[in-house]
């Protein structure tokens, strides 16, 4: 993962507390329906900005709201995975503002990659930047990458790439590349089954914010274009790093690509196989898949820092 750009490339943008996700949802929605309306078009390029809000604190009981959902041990040093909520509210105030070019409803979330620096306590005041790079083509529309940091007592602990793809949106300039081929995929013998019902969406968005239309309901996710509510991935994501975290320590890598949705309610299987180099832990990788359709979800992988 690169390093923060240089500060002459991007306006600092200080903003004087987390944005509400609801508020910057319903005003991409209508910014979006009007854009339609009028027939007005984007910028071209990503805006020079980087969003940061200081003095973060993470509120103890959706924390501890969020380690139950997941699953795994419910500690005072938060998940890697959780930091991704953490930062998200000033992530979408990038992706919401007027000059970003790529409409947020529709935006579809490809891949993670994430670096945990160092553990962070829980009742540590965080400072959260996020910005916007990479725009480039894809075979099925424009993708760009979203990128986060948070620092501690001034220094980095959690980083953070988030790619999306604004499907059937082509901006002009970018190549747009051929569709790859589809690759084969057979399912391993499984090391774990999870069934996720209905509500999954729902109670994700209630500890992590993200109340976007496409995961809370049939209804809603309907009317964006999905025959059906699909999972979140941070909650997908969320789920595999709480078996493997324990033992990846306090300082470790992880990223994760998404192959198919995931349709609410799912029977999911899932591998992990660890990585040992002198009999200790060096690194695990995960896919999953469905359980009925064979089709591959996801995969992805954790690795120690040294």
């Amino acid at each position: 993962m690169e390093d923060v750009p240089a500060a002459g490339r991007l306006e600092e943008v200080r903003l004087p507390g987390l944005p509400s996700v609801s508020r910057l949802l319903v005003h991409a929605v209508t910014t979006a329906a009007r854009e339609r309306f009028a027939g007005s078009t984007r910028p071209d390029g990503l805006p020079a900005v980087r969003h940061t809000v200081a003095g973060v604190r993470v509120d103890l009981e959706q924390l501890t709201r969020f380690q139950h959902l997941a699953g795994g041990t419910v500690r005072d040093t938060l998940p890697s995975a959780y930091l991704h909520p953490v930062a998200f509210p000033v992530a979408l105030s990038v992706l919401a503002r007027q000059d970003f070019p790529l409409p947020l409803p529709g935006l579809v979330h490809l891949a993670n990659r994430v670096r945990q620096l160092r553990a962070v306590d829980f009742a540590e005041p965080l400072e959260v930047s996020a910005w916007t790079e990479n725009l480039r083509g894809h075979h099925a529309g424009t993708r760009v990458d979203v990128r986060t940091q948070l620092f501690a007592a001034g220094k980095p602990v959690w980083e953070g790439t988030s790619e999306y793809l604004a499907k059937g949106v082509f901006r002009p300039g970018l190549d747009t590349a051929a569709r790859p081929a589809r690759e084969e995929f057979t399912p391993p013998a499984p090391t774990a089954r999870w069934r996720l019902g209905a509500e999954a969406g729902r109670e994700y968005a209630m500890v992590s914010g993200d109340f976007n239309p496409i995961h809370l309901s049939a209804v809603s996710a309907r009317l964006l274009g999905m025959k059906r509510s699909i999972a979140h991935g941070m909650y997908l994501a969320s789920r595999v790093m709480a078996d493997i975290e324990a033992v990846a320590g306090d300082r470790h890598e992880w990223d994760i690509r998404f192959a198919a949705p995931v349709y609410l309610p799912a029977a999911v299987a899932l591998r992990i196989e660890d990585v040992l180099q002198e009999g200790r832990w060096a690194a695990s990788t995960f896919t999953a898949w469905g359980e009925h359709s064979r089709r591959l979800h996801f995969a992805g992988g954790v690795r120690a820092l040294q």
